[in-house]
């Protein structure tokens, strides 16, 4: 989008026109721009990241996945307003599906009668051989699966990471806050 931008300047300079028309120019073309965003045709980097902070101090992270998430129309709309929350979340086996539980997101405010339910069950869109993998591992040994992180991708997909997890004991939890404080103090003293 940049090397466009600067493209359409470069011309209009070797041109040689004047400078209230040379605003013109870039007006239209930033009106362009706007309108290519807004129909899809191009999409800008979304700031969307919402984090399961707890997970990382309740949980000892294995391994990591990115999944696709089944919404409705209201859902994904509230997603961009960032009003979705993963306190609490977990996944599960239904049959071979795998299932995102207690995520909450807000309903959206210009929605109808058809606006979502808050805290419903979602389906998490993953290949098979993930699914079965991950399945094998929670049942054998005991592991569980985390929502870590929610997100949209630069092609305007809503998607969540996952972990599988395994619980951590007090001990280690203490440890985690001790290791917090060290490194606190660490980079206070580098400022210093």
């Amino acid at each position: 989008m940049d090397k466009i931008f600067f493209n359409i300047l470069c011309i209009i300079f070797k041109i040689g026109c004047k400078i209230t028309t040379f605003f013109a120019y870039v007006q239209i073309f930033l009106y362009f721009c706007r309108n290519l965003c807004n129909c899809g045709i191009v999409r800008l980097k979304s700031d969307v990241n919402i984090k399961n902070r707890r997970a990382s101090f309740d949980y000892e992270i294995l391994e990591r996945y990115v999944a696709g998430i089944q919404l409705f129309g209201t859902e994904i709309k509230s997603i961009r307003e960032n009003k979705a929350s993963l306190v609490d979340t977990y996944c599960q086996f239904v049959g071979n599906e795998l299932w995102v539980k207690q995520m909450h997101i807000a309903e959206y405010r210009f929605g109808s009668y058809a606006n979502h339910e808050a805290k419903r069950s979602r389906k998490l869109l993953m290949t098979r051989k993930e699914l079965r993998k991950l399945d094998k591992q929670v049942k054998d040994t005991g592991k569980t699966i985390i929502p870590l992180r929610l997100f949209i991708n630069e092609r305007g997909l809503a998607k969540m990471e996952i972990a599988l997890c395994q619980g951590k004991h007090t001990y280690d939890k203490r440890q985690a806050l001790r290791a917090a404080d060290d490194k606190r103090e660490i980079q206070r003293a580098l400022k210093l």
